[in-house]
């Protein structure tokens, strides 16, 4: 049995959320260079296979996590995300990447913070993956920093999980060699900030699927898994399957609808529609928006063998 997919392509005025025709070239935010006020929208359906309980509906938008107008209001239950770091990753093939001036990629993140926010129903979650320190371009301690921002915006702190990364690479940047003078220090681990909206019960109850073993091994806030490879998704920082599976099983109901700002390669649009939740994707470069478009039907297709 095929998947059935109907594809609709919009582009929408950043400024305004108008309808327009506009041409399809679009500066990526992780880059220093200045957005244009507009992008392409895309949005793909995918009729429900029969071999799932719940039908399989999932949208990825070319669009910029910038523009509140990108989506509307209370459209999703959780967000499972990995923002850029601002470490020079080139996104979008520049030499300066993703690396702008702190200050800047602040405001950046209060900004799309803030657009989540929006985004998100009043029992809504919110995990977001980050490094625990930024080191590359000046020391940073950028989990707490985004941490005081999402709380800034309205959001609600409950709590940090240390992703202890298996395959990090060998550190040989020692700072001072067996020297008090001035040693490096780093973590080799990330974080997953969970932070939620209005009320962290959810009152109104629906369908769990994560078993007992599952529920308490994932409460303990230390998960230890490998990281995913560049190389073999295709894109310049993949988080693995892994991650957005844990969040979604545990942080949200079976039906619900889960959000990630930053779609990239599309994994977390992946364990959405495996976990049978509804996935919407924002992603701005369109190379992005079919990889990962690319992916989830083939992830979609092996649930109907």
């Amino acid at each position: 049995m095929a998947v059935n997919l109907t594809l609709e392509r919009t582009n929408v005025n950043r400024e305004l959320g108008d309808v327009a025709v506009l041409d399809r070239d679009v500066v990526n935010p992780k880059s220093n260079r200045k957005l244009r006020p507009d992008c392409t929208e895309r949005r793909i359906n995918v009729r429900p296979p029969k071999i799932l309980s719940r039908p399989v509906e999932y949208n990825i938008h070319q669009a910029d996590c910038l523009n509140r107008k990108a989506l509307p209001a209370n459209c999703c239950d959780l967000i499972v995300t990995s923002p850029p770091y601002n470490v020079g990753m080139a996104y979008d093939g520049s030499e300066e990447g993703d690396a702008i001036d702190y200050d800047e990629y602040l405001k950046f993140t209060k900004k799309w913070l803030r657009n989540a926010y929006y985004w998100t129903r009043d029992t809504g979650r919110i995990c977001v993956n980050v490094s625990i320190d930024k080191n590359k371009f000046g020391k940073q301690p950028l989990s707490a920093q985004v941490t005081q921002l999402a709380m800034q915006v309205g959001w609600k702190y409950h709590a940090t999980i240390v992703w202890n990364e298996g395959n990090i690479s060998r550190r040989t940047a020692w700072g001072s060699w067996m020297s008090a003078s001035a040693p490096h220090v780093i973590a080799p681990v990330e974080t997953v900030i969970v932070l939620y909206k209005n009320e962290w019960k959810r009152e109104r109850q629906g369908k769990s699927d994560i078993t007992a073993e599952e529920f308490k091994d994932w409460v303990f806030g230390v998960w230890t898994f490998n990281g995913e490879s560049a190389k073999r998704v295709g894109h310049e920082a993949p988080f693995p399957r892994e991650l957005p599976k844990r969040c979604i099983k545990l942080f949200s109901f079976v039906g619900d609808t889960v959000l990630d700002p930053f779609a990239g390669s599309g994994t977390t649009l992946i364990e959405a529609v495996v976990n049978e939740r509804k996935g919407i994707g924002l992603e701005i470069e369109e190379k992005y928006c079919d990889l990962a478009e690319k992916r989830v039907k083939e992830c979609t297709a092996k649930l109907l063998v």
